[in-house]
């Protein structure tokens, strides 16, 4: 029987109408979906050190968000082309990810052309585009306190310190490192050995026993795993941590560490993606922020010696002082810092010199 047009009618409309629920079911469910945050690292997740740290922060998302959100990462990325093909992978399922390593930023910048709808976060660096914002931590803030407590400690007057490549970041850390000792013995010196690597366990660890093969009573690194700091309970040689709380690999040897806290900024740049307030931002947090932190001292600190490190930390976070306050030599006798002056946070991140009383080259 051949239907009526008003059947007809009838009939398209239902389609229509179905095709309609249809769609708006379909958009419904989209709505419902987590937001996808991703993140990129550059070493292996561990139980210390930066992405151990910067995990946490990733973890610290899951618990304040809940089903709303859905996190991704990927480990041991190397700085290039790896990384370029994990964050364009990243991109096709998260509308906000953060690319955690300084050699990250390039590759980060290219791949955020190619999706200008996605958010990027890029850690340590200093580009910016529409769709990327950069953060990072005052981590020299935390290196001129290790420095008080290792100057206080260390009785050759002789420092070592495993660093992984020549980067403003590092030189930073090496500087305030030793204007921290030398506020509390003006002849401290401080030995440099370099890994050219982020994460190597067993270079670190060879770095750490010449070094104290050197006479260096108290080490800190600047790399990613535990290394140095177990070579230095090993041998009964005073050390400071970085990145992570190292106690737990040198109770009897581990002074204090110098850690990041990553938690706060990851959920609210998180909740400000998914409520449409993200705007590409510049961040650069220190004790004031609470993106850095020192653990406990060990008991073996003089309580003079945690009173100057705790007064430093106070002033630090008021602003009434800076580590990178004249005036400041650097190695070969040049003044960096005039008397009353203070380095602007274009000339830290800028740093290609050492200070004095670091031996050793930048590179």
């Amino acid at each position: 029987m051949t239907p009526s047009r008003r059947e007809v009618l009838l009939t398209g409309l239902g389609g229509i109408a179905g095709a309609a629920t249809g769609a708006l079911g379909l958009r419904s469910a989209r709505a419902a979906d987590p937001f996808g945050v991703g993140f990129v690292y550059v070493g292996p997740i561990s139980n210390a050190g930066w992405t151990y740290q910067h995990n946490l922060g990733r973890l610290a998302v899951e618990k304040a968000f809940g089903s709303r959100v859905k996190t991704n990462y990927v480990e041991s990325v190397p700085e290039g082309a790896d990384a370029e093909r994990v964050i364009r992978q990243l991109s096709a399922t998260n509308g906000l990810i953060f690319t955690t390593s300084f050699g990250y930023m390039e590759p980060t910048l290219k791949v955020a052309r190619q999706f200008p709808n996605i958010r990027y976060e890029h850690c340590t660096g200093y580009k910016m585009a529409k769709n990327v914002g950069i953060y990072n931590a005052r981590f020299y803030e935390g290196r001129y306190i290790a420095g008080v407590v290792s100057g206080a400690m260390s009785k050759t007057g002789v420092l070592g310190h495993v660093a992984p490549f020549p980067i403003p970041e590092v030189a930073q850390g090496i500087n305030a490192l030793i204007l921290g000792a030398r506020s509390v013995n003006p002849k401290i010196k401080i030995k440099l050995v370099w890994t050219s690597s982020w994460f190597d366990p067993g270079k670190e660890k060879e770095a750490a026993d010449a070094l104290i093969g050197q006479g260096c009573d108290v080490l800190s690194n600047h790399t990613d795993s535990t290394a140095v700091v177990q070579a230095a309970e090993e041998k009964g040689v005073w050390c400071t941590g970085y990145d992570s709380d190292m106690s737990q690999f040198a109770p009897k040897m581990c002074l204090t560490s110098v850690t990041e806290d990553w938690s706060d900024y990851y959920v609210k740049r998180v909740q400000a993606a998914m409520d449409g307030s993200w705007t590409p931002d510049n961040v650069w947090g220190g004790f004031k922020s609470g993106m850095i932190k020192m653990t406990p001292y060990n008991k073996a600190v003089p309580e003079h010696a945690v009173n100057d490190a705790e007064a430093k930390i106070a002033a630090i976070a008021q602003g009434s002082f800076s580590p990178f306050q004249g005036p400041i030599n650097d190695q070969f006798g040049a003044q960096k810092v005039a008397s009353g002056a203070k380095l602007t946070d274009d000339q830290i991140l800028s740093m290609n010199w050492l200070a004095e009383g670091v031996e050793g080259k930048l590179g």
